[in-house]
């Protein structure tokens, strides 16, 4: 599994229905189960970005199909990074020449 680490904007519609909002972190939580994924953490942060979460995909393809039908449905912008823990991290350095 992967992790993705994204930042995300309300757009304005997004804002205009934050009411709405925990239904839609809801309904996110149930699109990465059935992508085979998990959200293990989101944060409500002030500064450049609204939100950020971190989930865990089995592949790419899978965290490029969570963005895009996010972002499909008009409330948010994200920002998605690919994430590596310490153990790949270290992993990737002493792979280096």
């Amino acid at each position: 599994m992967g992790t993705y680490i994204s930042l995300v904007n309300y757009t304005e519609q997004g804002i205009g229905n934050i009411k709405d909002a925990p239904g839609r972190l809801d309904a996110a939580r149930e699109l990465l189960q059935n992508l085979g994924g998990e959200l293990t953490a989101m944060y409500l942060t002030m500064g450049s970005y609204d939100l950020v979460t971190v989930a865990e995909l089995p592949s790419d393809e899978a965290a490029a199909s969570f963005a895009l039908q996010m972002g499909s449905k008009g409330n948010v912008r994200t920002t998605t990074l690919k994430a590596f823990n310490e153990d790949e991290f270290r992993g990737i350095i002493a792979s280096l020449p």
